[in-house]
């Protein structure tokens, strides 16, 4: 029988701007399991970047989302936007959590998944680890956001199930699970999205295949291919 996946939460001090992001997660983690997943939220990843802007007014918010965009368009509540193959709000332009200034996403959350991979795994002498970087979405039709994985590093995102049978011999034709937007999800639950001060998550016994190299593009289905393209195609132009 297969362990259970465990998610333990990680309280730390506040994170401050530019500060390096591997020595922080090395002060409050100071035990990392071989075949572990460590969640970090995409704010401290942004904030150690400098990844961050002085909040004017709502005009020159609007221009720096449209500068983080591919695209975007006014709803009632937020700009949606196209940014790095998701659709969003604001183009993760955030003013939550961020004492009185603006954070954008990470620069290249892939990268800095792998670069915090690769510390921590000198440092703790393990072979098998995951990193996921964590941010929060909506969901069309839904309340709520959910959590979504910007970037990830040492396991596969894509779990393909096309090909092989179900439980009655039917075989899948397009069934695939988002390994990674499902861890990115549990974790973001277990963190919290207010004043926990819970930026990181040590997901165990979690069940993924570990990997050295990762397919960044995985789960990036372009407009014209996705599911909801009647509904998108109005609105996007045409995806190149």
């Amino acid at each position: 029988m297969l362990a259970a996946m465990e998610i333990r939460p990680i309280r730390t001090r506040i994170y401050e701007e530019g500060e390096d992001l591997a020595e922080f997660v090395a002060a409050h983690v100071k035990k990392l399991p071989e075949g572990a997943v460590l969640a970090v939220t995409s704010k401290i990843v942004a904030l150690g970047e400098g990844r961050t802007a002085p909040f004017g007014d709502e005009a020159s918010k609007a221009r720096l989302i449209r500068s983080e965009s591919e695209w975007l368009t006014r709803t009632k509540y937020v700009w949606l936007t196209l940014s790095g193959g998701l659709l969003t709000a604001n183009a993760g332009v955030d003013e939550s959590n961020a004492d009185g200034k603006l954070i954008l996403l990470p620069k290249d959350s892939f990268a800095a998944a792998a670069k915090l991979r690769r510390a921590l795994m000198k440092k703790h002498g393990v072979k098998k680890l995951g990193v996921v970087i964590t941010d929060s979405r909506t969901t069309p039709l839904r309340a709520g956001t959910t959590g979504v994985a910007l970037g990830y590093a040492g396991f596969k995102g894509l779990k393909d199930y096309r090909g092989t049978k179900d439980l009655f011999g039917r075989a899948f034709h397009f069934s695939k699970v988002s390994v990674a937007d499902s861890l990115a999800s549990a974790a973001a639950l277990a963190m919290g999205e207010g004043a926990e001060r819970q930026p990181l998550a040590l997901i165990t016994d979690a069940p993924v295949e570990f990997t050295e190299r990762v397919k960044k593009g995985e789960l990036v289905i372009p407009p014209e291919d996705d599911m909801y393209g009647p509904f998108l195609a109005p609105l996007l132009p045409k995806h190149r």
